[in-house]
Protein backbone atom coordinates (compact mmCIF):
# COMPACT_ATOMS: atom_id res chain seq x y z
CA UNK A 1 0.00 0.00 0.00
CA UNK A 2 1.32 3.53 -0.85
CA UNK A 3 2.01 5.07 2.32
CA UNK A 4 1.19 8.77 0.49
CA UNK A 5 -2.73 7.28 0.86
CA UNK A 6 -2.76 8.60 4.22
CA UNK A 7 -2.11 12.33 3.85
CA UNK A 8 -5.06 14.23 3.98
CA UNK A 9 -6.49 14.86 0.42
CA UNK A 10 -6.23 18.28 -1.28
CA UNK A 11 -9.72 17.95 -1.61
CA UNK A 12 -10.74 18.72 1.70
CA UNK A 13 26.86 10.52 -0.27
CA UNK A 14 25.48 8.36 2.58
CA UNK A 15 24.11 10.28 6.53
CA UNK A 16 22.01 9.63 9.17
CA UNK A 17 18.59 10.88 8.05
CA UNK A 18 18.61 13.78 11.38
CA UNK A 19 21.24 15.38 9.12
CA UNK A 20 19.25 15.70 6.05
CA UNK A 21 17.76 19.38 7.17
CA UNK A 22 21.46 20.25 7.40
CA UNK A 23 22.31 19.05 4.20
CA UNK A 24 19.91 20.57 2.20
CA UNK A 25 20.28 23.99 3.80
CA UNK A 26 23.52 23.95 2.56
CA UNK A 27 21.91 24.05 -1.17
CA UNK A 28 20.58 27.23 -0.14
CA UNK A 29 23.70 29.14 0.41
CA UNK A 30 24.03 32.13 -1.89
CA UNK A 31 25.68 30.73 -5.34
CA UNK A 32 27.38 32.16 -8.10
CA UNK A 33 24.89 30.37 -10.18
CA UNK A 34 25.00 28.24 -13.02
CA UNK A 35 26.38 29.49 -16.28
CA UNK A 36 23.06 28.78 -18.37
CA UNK A 37 21.43 31.17 -21.13
CA UNK A 38 22.23 34.70 -20.53
CA UNK A 39 19.78 36.39 -23.05
CA UNK A 40 17.02 38.14 -21.67
CA UNK A 41 13.33 36.19 -21.75
CA UNK A 42 11.64 37.92 -25.24
CA UNK A 43 8.28 39.42 -24.64
CA UNK A 44 6.22 36.30 -25.48
CA UNK A 45 3.97 36.39 -28.61
CA UNK A 46 1.52 33.56 -27.02
CA UNK A 47 -0.60 33.63 -24.36
CA UNK A 48 0.87 33.41 -20.89
CA UNK A 49 0.00 30.98 -18.11
CA UNK A 50 -1.30 33.49 -15.47
CA UNK A 51 0.82 32.29 -12.14
CA UNK A 52 -0.31 33.03 -8.44
CA UNK A 53 3.26 33.01 -6.79
CA UNK A 54 5.61 31.23 -8.51
CA UNK A 55 8.15 33.93 -10.68
CA UNK A 56 10.72 30.69 -11.59
CA UNK A 57 9.07 29.79 -14.44
CA UNK A 58 6.08 30.74 -17.19
CA UNK A 59 3.92 28.50 -19.67
CA UNK A 60 3.34 30.59 -22.60
CA UNK A 61 0.70 28.92 -24.92
CA UNK A 62 1.42 29.64 -28.89
CA UNK A 63 -1.59 28.16 -31.11
CA UNK A 64 0.10 24.35 -31.85
CA UNK A 65 2.69 24.22 -29.29
CA UNK A 66 3.51 25.27 -25.46
CA UNK A 67 6.58 27.10 -24.42
CA UNK A 68 8.24 25.96 -21.14
CA UNK A 69 10.39 28.58 -19.42
CA UNK A 70 13.04 28.45 -16.56
CA UNK A 71 14.24 31.66 -15.15
CA UNK A 72 17.95 31.69 -13.98
CA UNK A 73 17.36 32.13 -10.27
CA UNK A 74 21.14 33.46 -9.85
CA UNK A 75 20.37 35.96 -13.03
CA UNK A 76 17.40 38.00 -12.90
CA UNK A 77 15.50 38.29 -15.90
CA UNK A 78 17.92 35.80 -17.37
CA UNK A 79 16.20 32.86 -18.75
CA UNK A 80 17.90 29.23 -17.84
CA UNK A 81 16.28 26.93 -20.56
CA UNK A 82 13.51 26.98 -22.73
CA UNK A 83 11.63 23.79 -23.91
CA UNK A 84 8.54 23.77 -26.58
CA UNK A 85 6.24 21.25 -25.90
CA UNK A 86 4.27 19.42 -29.04
CA UNK A 87 2.24 16.66 -29.47
CA UNK A 88 4.17 15.26 -32.65
CA UNK A 89 7.25 15.59 -34.17
CA UNK A 90 6.30 17.73 -37.50
CA UNK A 91 4.59 20.46 -35.62
CA UNK A 92 7.17 23.93 -36.17
CA UNK A 93 9.09 25.14 -32.98
CA UNK A 94 11.50 27.80 -32.93
CA UNK A 95 15.14 26.97 -32.92
CA UNK A 96 16.26 28.78 -29.71
CA UNK A 97 14.84 25.88 -27.52
CA UNK A 98 14.75 22.06 -26.38
CA UNK A 99 12.02 20.22 -28.72
CA UNK A 100 10.05 17.76 -26.12
CA UNK A 101 7.39 15.47 -27.30
CA UNK A 102 4.18 15.41 -24.80
CA UNK A 103 3.03 13.37 -22.95
CA UNK A 104 6.25 12.52 -22.08
CA UNK A 105 6.19 8.79 -21.22
CA UNK A 106 9.80 7.57 -19.75
CA UNK A 107 11.50 10.23 -17.12
CA UNK A 108 14.11 9.78 -14.64
CA UNK A 109 14.08 12.18 -11.65
CA UNK A 110 17.62 13.30 -9.81
CA UNK A 111 15.62 14.60 -6.75
CA UNK A 112 12.81 13.04 -4.60
CA UNK A 113 11.58 16.77 -4.36
CA UNK A 114 10.17 15.99 -7.79
CA UNK A 115 8.44 12.94 -6.58
CA UNK A 116 5.70 14.45 -5.35
CA UNK A 117 4.45 16.63 -8.38
CA UNK A 118 4.67 13.35 -10.70
CA UNK A 119 2.33 11.32 -7.98
CA UNK A 120 0.02 14.18 -7.96
CA UNK A 121 -0.21 15.02 -12.26
CA UNK A 122 -0.83 10.84 -11.26
CA UNK A 123 2.30 10.08 -13.53
CA UNK A 124 4.43 8.67 -11.22
CA UNK A 125 4.39 5.58 -13.54
CA UNK A 126 6.29 7.21 -15.98
CA UNK A 127 9.35 7.76 -13.60
CA UNK A 128 12.26 4.87 -15.15
CA UNK A 129 15.51 6.14 -13.06
CA UNK A 130 15.80 8.15 -9.78
CA UNK A 131 19.08 9.12 -8.18
CA UNK A 132 19.04 7.11 -4.56
CA UNK A 133 16.11 5.61 -4.36
CA UNK A 134 16.48 4.63 -0.49
CA UNK A 135 15.87 8.45 -0.26
CA UNK A 136 12.00 8.06 -1.34
CA UNK A 137 9.44 8.05 0.93
CA UNK A 138 6.71 7.21 -1.56
CA UNK A 139 5.95 3.57 -1.41
CA UNK A 140 5.11 2.99 -4.85
CA UNK A 141 8.83 4.09 -5.84
CA UNK A 142 10.47 2.05 -3.01
CA UNK A 143 8.50 -1.37 -4.03
CA UNK A 144 9.65 -1.03 -7.43
CA UNK A 145 13.20 -0.08 -6.88
CA UNK A 146 12.86 -3.26 -4.66
CA UNK A 147 11.82 -5.52 -7.12
CA UNK A 148 14.21 -4.03 -10.04
CA UNK A 149 11.88 -1.78 -11.87
CA UNK A 150 13.35 1.88 -11.12
CA UNK A 151 16.69 2.14 -12.05
CA UNK A 152 19.50 3.74 -9.05
CA UNK A 153 20.85 6.51 -10.99
CA UNK A 154 23.21 7.34 -8.23
CA UNK A 155 23.91 10.11 -6.34
CA UNK A 156 22.11 13.80 -7.36
CA UNK A 157 25.65 15.67 -7.75
CA UNK A 158 27.29 12.52 -9.40
CA UNK A 159 24.64 11.07 -11.57
CA UNK A 160 25.05 8.12 -13.48
CA UNK A 161 25.50 8.75 -16.94
CA UNK A 162 25.85 4.96 -17.90
CA UNK A 163 22.76 4.29 -16.28
CA UNK A 164 21.20 7.10 -16.98
CA UNK A 165 22.06 6.57 -21.31
CA UNK A 166 20.99 2.65 -20.77
CA UNK A 167 17.62 3.92 -20.12
CA UNK A 168 17.20 6.07 -22.86
CA UNK A 169 14.93 8.49 -21.33
CA UNK A 170 12.75 11.02 -23.14
CA UNK A 171 13.98 13.35 -20.97
CA UNK A 172 15.95 14.15 -17.24
CA UNK A 173 14.76 16.08 -14.40
CA UNK A 174 17.07 17.80 -12.36
CA UNK A 175 16.96 20.56 -9.78
CA UNK A 176 19.96 22.54 -11.42
CA UNK A 177 22.15 23.26 -7.71
CA UNK A 178 25.53 23.26 -9.49
CA UNK A 179 27.44 26.25 -11.32
CA UNK A 180 28.01 23.30 -13.99
CA UNK A 181 27.37 19.89 -13.76
CA UNK A 182 29.63 17.79 -16.44
CA UNK A 183 27.15 14.66 -15.68
CA UNK A 184 24.28 16.49 -16.56
CA UNK A 185 26.23 18.05 -19.47
CA UNK A 186 26.77 14.03 -21.25
CA UNK A 187 23.50 13.46 -21.03
CA UNK A 188 22.98 16.75 -22.96
CA UNK A 189 25.78 15.72 -25.56
CA UNK A 190 24.25 12.40 -25.80
CA UNK A 191 20.81 13.77 -27.06
CA UNK A 192 18.65 13.24 -23.91
CA UNK A 193 16.83 16.76 -22.66
CA UNK A 194 17.62 17.77 -19.06
CA UNK A 195 14.63 19.53 -17.78
CA UNK A 196 15.39 21.74 -15.04
CA UNK A 197 13.12 22.14 -12.06
CA UNK A 198 14.37 25.13 -9.64
CA UNK A 199 11.46 25.35 -7.17
CA UNK A 200 14.01 24.88 -4.59
CA UNK A 201 14.76 28.46 -5.35
CA UNK A 202 11.26 30.09 -4.64
CA UNK A 203 11.11 32.46 -2.14
CA UNK A 204 7.58 31.23 -0.82
CA UNK A 205 6.27 27.82 -0.18
CA UNK A 206 3.16 28.20 -2.14
CA UNK A 207 5.82 29.48 -5.01
CA UNK A 208 7.38 26.03 -4.75
CA UNK A 209 3.97 24.10 -4.52
CA UNK A 210 2.87 25.65 -8.29
CA UNK A 211 5.97 24.30 -9.60
CA UNK A 212 3.31 21.24 -10.42
CA UNK A 213 2.29 23.05 -13.31
CA UNK A 214 5.88 22.91 -14.57
CA UNK A 215 5.84 19.22 -13.96
CA UNK A 216 1.95 18.70 -15.43
CA UNK A 217 2.53 20.46 -18.86
CA UNK A 218 5.39 17.61 -19.71
CA UNK A 219 1.92 15.80 -19.97
CA UNK A 220 -0.48 17.57 -20.90
CA UNK A 221 -2.47 17.49 -17.29
CA UNK A 222 -2.30 21.39 -17.15
CA UNK A 223 -6.04 21.60 -15.82
CA UNK A 224 -5.82 18.65 -13.30
CA UNK A 225 -2.32 20.52 -11.98
CA UNK A 226 -4.21 23.64 -11.74
CA UNK A 227 -7.00 22.35 -10.14
CA UNK A 228 -4.68 20.91 -7.54
CA UNK A 229 -2.91 23.91 -6.85
CA UNK A 230 -5.64 26.15 -6.42
CA UNK A 231 -6.99 24.18 -3.54
CA UNK A 232 -3.62 24.46 -1.68
CA UNK A 233 -3.19 27.73 -1.95
CA UNK A 234 -6.23 28.39 -1.12
CA UNK A 235 -6.19 26.48 2.25
CA UNK A 236 -2.49 27.78 2.76
CA UNK A 237 -3.94 31.31 2.02
CA UNK A 238 -6.99 30.26 5.12
CA UNK A 239 -4.56 28.92 7.42
CA UNK A 240 -2.68 32.00 7.42
CA UNK A 241 -5.50 34.24 7.60
CA UNK A 242 -6.39 32.50 10.77
CA UNK A 243 -2.75 32.97 12.38
CA UNK A 244 -2.79 36.68 11.93
CA UNK A 245 -5.56 36.52 14.59
CA UNK A 246 -3.35 34.68 17.18
CA UNK A 247 -3.13 37.34 19.97
CA UNK A 248 1.00 36.48 20.50
CA UNK A 249 3.73 36.17 18.08
CA UNK A 250 6.49 33.29 19.53
CA UNK A 251 9.76 34.21 18.98
CA UNK A 252 11.29 31.33 16.74
CA UNK A 253 14.35 29.69 16.29
CA UNK A 254 14.91 26.81 13.52
CA UNK A 255 17.82 24.58 12.48
CA UNK A 256 21.09 23.24 14.18
CA UNK A 257 24.56 23.24 14.45
CA UNK A 258 26.55 21.34 11.03
CA UNK A 259 30.03 21.04 12.23
CA UNK A 260 31.01 24.25 13.44
CA UNK A 261 28.08 26.43 11.70
CA UNK A 262 24.70 27.05 12.41
CA UNK A 263 22.84 27.52 8.82
CA UNK A 264 19.71 29.67 10.05
CA UNK A 265 17.22 30.91 7.23
CA UNK A 266 17.44 33.67 5.61
CA UNK A 267 15.19 36.46 6.15
CA UNK A 268 13.84 36.36 2.32
CA UNK A 269 13.76 32.10 2.43
CA UNK A 270 10.74 30.01 1.84
CA UNK A 271 11.31 29.12 5.70
CA UNK A 272 11.07 32.39 6.96
CA UNK A 273 8.02 33.30 4.94
CA UNK A 274 6.75 30.48 6.44
CA UNK A 275 7.47 31.14 10.05
CA UNK A 276 5.66 34.56 9.07
CA UNK A 277 2.18 33.56 7.75
CA UNK A 278 2.09 30.98 10.95
CA UNK A 279 2.13 33.95 13.35
CA UNK A 280 5.76 33.85 14.38
CA UNK A 281 8.30 36.28 15.40
CA UNK A 282 12.18 36.13 13.44
CA UNK A 283 14.91 37.25 13.73
CA UNK A 284 16.45 37.66 10.55
CA UNK A 285 12.70 38.66 9.42
CA UNK A 286 14.31 41.78 7.72
CA UNK A 287 17.05 40.26 6.42
CA UNK A 288 16.86 40.16 2.53
CA UNK A 289 18.72 36.96 1.59
CA UNK A 290 16.72 34.16 0.38
CA UNK A 291 19.35 31.44 1.19
CA UNK A 292 20.99 30.41 4.74
CA UNK A 293 22.78 32.45 7.43
CA UNK A 294 25.85 30.66 8.15
CA UNK A 295 26.23 31.74 11.80
CA UNK A 296 28.70 30.28 14.57
CA UNK A 297 27.18 29.37 18.45
CA UNK A 298 27.82 32.59 19.67
CA UNK A 299 25.70 34.46 17.28
CA UNK A 300 22.86 32.49 17.71
CA UNK A 301 23.18 32.24 21.40
CA UNK A 302 23.13 36.31 21.38
CA UNK A 303 19.57 36.25 19.04
CA UNK A 304 18.24 33.41 20.30
CA UNK A 305 18.77 32.09 23.54
CA UNK A 306 15.69 33.22 24.73
CA UNK A 307 13.48 32.03 21.69
CA UNK A 308 10.11 30.32 22.83
CA UNK A 309 10.08 28.07 20.17
CA UNK A 310 13.17 25.75 18.52
CA UNK A 311 11.84 24.48 15.06
CA UNK A 312 13.14 22.25 12.47
CA UNK A 313 15.56 21.29 14.93
CA UNK A 314 17.82 18.11 13.24
CA UNK A 315 16.82 15.44 16.16
CA UNK A 316 14.70 13.24 17.20
CA UNK A 317 15.18 13.38 20.99
CA UNK A 318 16.62 15.49 23.63
CA UNK A 319 19.44 12.85 24.81
CA UNK A 320 20.67 12.74 21.11
CA UNK A 321 20.43 16.73 20.86
CA UNK A 322 22.76 17.40 23.92
CA UNK A 323 25.04 14.43 22.88
CA UNK A 324 25.55 16.04 19.77
CA UNK A 325 26.26 19.41 21.78
CA UNK A 326 26.07 20.40 25.07
CA UNK A 327 25.86 23.88 24.08
CA UNK A 328 21.92 23.08 23.26
CA UNK A 329 21.32 23.12 26.76
CA UNK A 330 21.60 27.25 26.75
CA UNK A 331 18.60 27.56 24.60
CA UNK A 332 15.52 28.15 26.35
CA UNK A 333 13.34 26.05 24.32
CA UNK A 334 15.31 23.31 25.63
CA UNK A 335 14.15 23.49 29.46
CA UNK A 336 10.70 24.90 28.16
CA UNK A 337 10.17 21.18 26.23
CA UNK A 338 8.70 23.06 23.23
CA UNK A 339 11.67 21.88 20.00
CA UNK A 340 10.02 20.22 17.00
CA UNK A 341 11.46 18.31 14.24
CA UNK A 342 10.15 18.09 10.60
CA UNK A 343 11.30 14.43 10.99
CA UNK A 344 8.03 12.58 11.84
CA UNK A 345 7.48 10.77 8.40
CA UNK A 346 11.19 9.34 8.15
CA UNK A 347 12.38 5.68 6.73
CA UNK A 348 15.43 4.14 8.61
CA UNK A 349 17.44 4.20 5.20
CA UNK A 350 17.10 8.18 5.17
CA UNK A 351 14.08 9.28 3.50
CA UNK A 352 12.10 11.84 5.02
CA UNK A 353 8.41 13.03 3.46
CA UNK A 354 9.14 16.42 4.44
CA UNK A 355 11.70 16.85 1.45
CA UNK A 356 8.81 15.20 -0.69
CA UNK A 357 5.34 15.78 -0.25
CA UNK A 358 5.59 18.75 2.07
CA UNK A 359 7.20 20.52 -1.29
CA UNK A 360 3.71 20.42 -3.02
CA UNK A 361 1.95 19.88 -0.14
CA UNK A 362 2.78 24.08 2.25
CA UNK A 363 -1.17 24.18 3.41
CA UNK A 364 0.04 20.94 5.73
CA UNK A 365 3.29 21.91 6.94
CA UNK A 366 1.40 25.30 7.52
CA UNK A 367 -1.37 23.60 9.42
CA UNK A 368 1.40 21.83 11.27
CA UNK A 369 3.37 24.73 11.91
CA UNK A 370 0.75 27.02 13.66
CA UNK A 371 -0.61 24.19 15.92
CA UNK A 372 2.88 24.20 17.18
CA UNK A 373 2.94 27.71 17.79
CA UNK A 374 -0.64 28.46 18.52
CA UNK A 375 -2.41 25.36 19.39
CA UNK A 376 -5.77 27.43 20.65
CA UNK A 377 -6.14 27.96 16.26
CA UNK A 378 -6.26 24.30 15.47
CA UNK A 379 -7.67 22.40 18.19
CA UNK A 380 -7.42 18.53 17.54
CA UNK A 381 -4.97 19.00 14.88
CA UNK A 382 -3.07 15.90 13.62
CA UNK A 383 0.25 16.65 12.95
CA UNK A 384 1.68 15.17 9.26
CA UNK A 385 5.28 16.75 9.49
CA UNK A 386 6.54 18.05 13.37
CA UNK A 387 6.90 16.26 16.27
CA UNK A 388 8.23 16.95 19.38
CA UNK A 389 11.51 16.50 20.75
CA UNK A 390 10.96 14.98 23.76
Amino acid sequence: MDTQQHIPPIMHRTFPFFLLPFFLLLLLLPSCGRQGGTAQAPAPAGDTVPLRYATGFDIVRHGHYRELLVYNPWQPGAVLARYYLAGDDTTAVPPDGTRLRTPLRHVALTSVTHVEFMRLAGVLDRVDGLCSPRLAYNATLRSRAEAGDLADLGDSFALNVERALALRPQAVMASAYNQTDAHLARLSQAGIPVVYSTEWMEKSLPGRAEWVKFVAALYDREELADSLFDRVADEYERLAALARQAETRPRVMAGSDFRGTWYMPGGDSFMAHLFADAGADYFYADDPSTGSLPLNMETVLAHFAQADVWLNCGYTSMEQLLEANPKYALFRPVHTGRVYHFNRRTLPGGANDFWESAVARPDLLLADVIATLHPDLLPGHEPVYTGKVD
